[in-house]
């Protein structure tokens, strides 16, 4: 099959976006069409992309989300903002596995429970007090293991 010059054109525009950054399906689809390229075209390149492995949704994601483990956010929302981001909620979840291990998991609920008390001083009566720190964590997707081991009771 021939491609025209848009397809091409895209296709360039598209290798010059992943050679700066790792990008997903979702986001480099977003991006060729706000850039004016047609839908058809823009799938066709994405495509061919995918085939030859210069994107993948998976590889994304766990890049994606070890360059965000550094900042304080609980695995819920990593899964949402990966979802955000268009990745597929059952590979953001694999992504997630694959990335956070048990010492990862409870360095990010250190810092979450930290920025979460921090949040709560400044309140006086932040928060409802019938909900318990067990509670909020597990409501943010951390591990029942975690937790526990968090709160000595392993």
């Amino acid at each position: 099959m021939q491609e025209t010059a848009e397809s091409i054109k895209a296709k360039s525009t598209a290798l010059r976006l992943i050679a700066r950054a790792e990008q997903c399906s979702a986001g480099l689809t977003r991006k060729l069409e706000k850039r004016g390229f047609d839908s058809t075209c823009v799938s066709g390149v994405i495509s061919g992309l995918c085939e030859s492995n210069l994107i993948d949704d998976n590889r994304f994601a766990r890049f994606w989300l070890q360059s965000r483990l550094h900042f304080t956010r609980s695995p819920r929302q990593l899964l949402s903002s990966l979802c955000a981001r268009g990745i597929d909620r059952d590979d953001a979840q694999d992504a997630l596995k694959s990335v956070l291990d048990e010492d990862a998991e409870l360095s990010l609920m250190e810092r979450y429970v930290k920025k979460l008390s921090r949040k709560k001083s400044r309140k006086n009566n932040g928060g409802d007090p019938s909900r318990s720190i067990k509670q909020i964590l597990k409501n943010e997707g951390f591990s029942y293991d975690v937790i526990n081991r968090f709160l000595g009771e392993e």
